[in-house]
């Protein structure tokens, strides 16, 4: 009897803590506006900016903030700690120069942690635990917006050999702490899916793997413990769109190593999520499962869920394009043959890596039936014909603005000669293909590479535009546009 009273008793208590902390998620999602660092809105972040907010926290005196290292160019690594408790979590983020969701987080989190909201929440968690944030470890490669660092390295390669002073520090910072938890934040491809799924994996987990065998110990068990509830916490928000890394051993690696030395890694990963290019909606998952997270290591509360609950995410696949479009007719030397068609917009960065502009490719066509699309047009019976060049030089941009280009696209037009056209303009604001005066289009063969331009016929009338890769319904108002190309 006294055993079955007490297991009503912890069965109870689990009860009301599971409550509890799913009550403090609703409300970190719905008052996230308040703590969000509005100076970071895009993904382009400069250390620069990051500094000026950093010296903010310097005048707050429960934040202590140290520097624990530099970059190979010379930019100071900056460690940001506050609480007083006895267990350690580090995070830290931007190991990839271009991966920057995670680093506004941080930054949501600190803000968060300054407030006077919250108050018996952030009790808890900082008379528990002791926070450590490490925001930007490649500064270097973040100026660029490239991955590896400056000397031509993936940082995350790098811990064996240890030859950046990026991972050098990292390293120091992970042996001095002792975190008994670290958060390993990063960005995906927007192109990974949840398997099976036509859902983007806006959020991607893994607890490494610390030896080829892929051996659970409780400190790797206690990382998929947590992953599994920040899971549960990310379906309520964007449900079917989490992903699992595989989870073979990478031994440069630092998460494995991490996991290796004692600390409970946690990889997390930022993909996509429809019309969120500068992935504001993902930094917000990130702010409000991460601060779960801390949350229940600080109640202890994941130490009550099954390692089988991490088991059930979905493995990561890699079959989204930007545009889908599927059974569309093409005829080849007199022949007709139905295909579908996958198309990626790629970013191509500005002079000053602050901003980007589209060049879109044709990735894959083909039977693509088990490939999915942000954006997906059923083609059945539509036959793709070229686009045309507009039969007038405009003189002028001034002249083309003029130009009423959604009739010339309902005409079959895609490209158009320009006299002057601006050294500096790289590409065209216009649903149509700017080009020079002497550019021959080529006559149009459908393969991977290349830039995909083409109208698609239905019952003999153009519907849809595709336009650098973007789809323009010719019926519709309105379309996702960005740009157009530039051929001089």
């Amino acid at each position: 009897m006294r055993n079955t009273r007490l297991f009503l008793l912890l069965l109870l208590c689990a009860f009301f803590s599971v409550n509890a902390q799913d009550e403090i998620t609703s409300k970190l999602y719905d008052t996230y506006d308040d703590f969000k660092e509005v100076s970071l809105n895009s993904r382009r972040i400069k250390y620069n900016e990051l500094q000026l907010i950093i010296d903010n926290f310097r005048n707050d005196n429960v934040f202590t903030i140290k520097k624990v290292g530099e970059s190979i160019q010379g930019r100071n690594l900056n460690l940001i700690s506050i609480g007083t408790g006895d267990v350690d979590v580090f995070l830290w983020s931007q190991m990839h120069g271009n991966e920057p969701t995670a680093t506004q987080a941080i930054f949501d989190i600190l803000n968060f942690l300054k407030s006077s909201q919250f108050q018996n929440e952030k009790a808890e968690i900082l008379s528990k635990l002791r926070l450590h944030f490490l925001p930007m470890l490649n500064p270097d490669g973040a100026e660029i917006f490239q991955r590896r660092n400056i000397l031509g390295i993936d940082i995350n390669r790098d811990a064996l050999r240890l030859q950046s002073p990026e991972g050098r520090t990292l390293k120091r910072v992970r042996d001095s702490l002792q975190a008994e938890f670290g958060f390993n934040l990063h960005d995906q491809s927007t192109y990974y899916n949840a398997n099976l799924t036509d859902k983007p994996a806006s959020i991607s987990y893994l607890a490494p793997a610390y030896n080829y065998e892929k051996d659970i110990n409780e400190v790797r068990a206690n990382a998929m413990k947590v992953i599994a509830f920040m899971n549960k916490i990310i379906q309520k928000y964007a449900p079917g769109q989490v992903g699992k890394y595989n989870d073979d051993f990478e031994p440069r690696a630092f998460g494995d190593n991490i996991q290796k030395w004692g600390t409970s890694a946690i990889l997390i990963e930022s993909g996509g999520y429809k019309n969120d290019v500068e992935k504001q909606e993902i930094r917000k998952l990130n702010y409000v499962s991460i601060l779960a997270a801390i949350y229940t290591i600080a109640k202890e509360g994941y130490k009550n869920i099954p390692l089988s609950d991490y088991n059930i995410i979905p493995e990561n696949d890699r079959k989204l394009f930007d545009l889908k479009i599927e059974k569309a007719t093409y005829n080849l030397l007199g022949e007709n043959y139905v295909i579908d068609i996958g198309i990626n917009c790629l970013e191509v960065e500005t002079e000053n890596n602050k901003d980007f502009w589209y060049s879109s490719r044709i990735k894959d066509q083909g039977d693509l039936s088990t490939y999915f699309g942000y954006e997906t047009i059923l083609a059945e019976g539509f036959v793709i014909k070229s686009a045309k060049v507009y039969p007038e030089v405009i003189t002028s941009l001034e002249a083309l603005k003029a130009k009423d280009i959604n009739t010339l696209l309902k005409q079959g037009y895609g490209y158009i000669r320009v006299d002057k056209i601006p050294r500096k303009m790289l590409n065209s604001p216009f649903p149509i293909h700017i080009i020079g005066k002497k550019y021959k289009v080529p006559s149009l063969f459908l393969e991977p590479g290349i830039n995909p331009t083409f109208f698609l016929e239905e019952q003999g009338k153009l519907r849809y535009a595709i336009i650098n890769g973007f789809a323009i319904d010719l019926k519709a108002k309105s379309s996702n546009f960005i740009n157009a190309m530039i051929f001089r």
